[in-house]
């Protein structure tokens, strides 16, 4: 077990979940994604690992997953299907190409001071975010 799945395991303990096999199982399919990955994508990896491990499990664990900012689901590819991503320390960057669909990350967060005043703001606590630009890539603009 890596020590970000490590981690993230951890929290699911923290916040009163059992570590079960399917939880686990679905945490590791993520990891092992990249963090990237559709719930389809999701279903055919986690049966690969153990074919025991049913659809409606998988469905809960990544509902789960949202609900404790570990996943945030997204529409990358403009599908009704979300892709699933990784949210590392509560936060995620897209920017998404609207002619090739590529999507490029980025790590850099310019948002602490938006996030200051927002909470000041509005009287609340922000715990993540994610951000998705779009526009043409450098391929596609040639």
């Amino acid at each position: 077990m890596s020590e970000q799945l490590s981690l993230r395991a951890e929290r699911l303990r923290a916040a009163g979940h059992k570590l079960t096999h399917a939880r686990l199982s679905v945490l590791r399919v993520l990891e092992e994604s990249g963090g990237h990955v559709t719930s389809a994508e999701v279903l055919e990896r986690v049966s690969a690992l153990d074919a025991s491990i049913g659809r409606a499990s998988v469905f809960r664990t990544l509902d789960l997953f949202t609900s404790l900012l570990i996943v945030r689901p997204t529409y990358i590819d403009s599908s009704v299907t979300p892709t699933y991503v990784l949210m590392p320390e509560g936060h995620h960057h897209h920017i998404i190409c609207t002619n090739c669909n590529r999507v490029i990350e980025f790590e850099d967060c310019c948002l602490s001071e938006m996030t200051a005043e927002l909470e000041a703001r509005l009287g609340v606590k922000l715990t993540g975010h994610l951000v998705e630009f779009y526009g043409l890539c450098d391929r596609c603009r040639q």
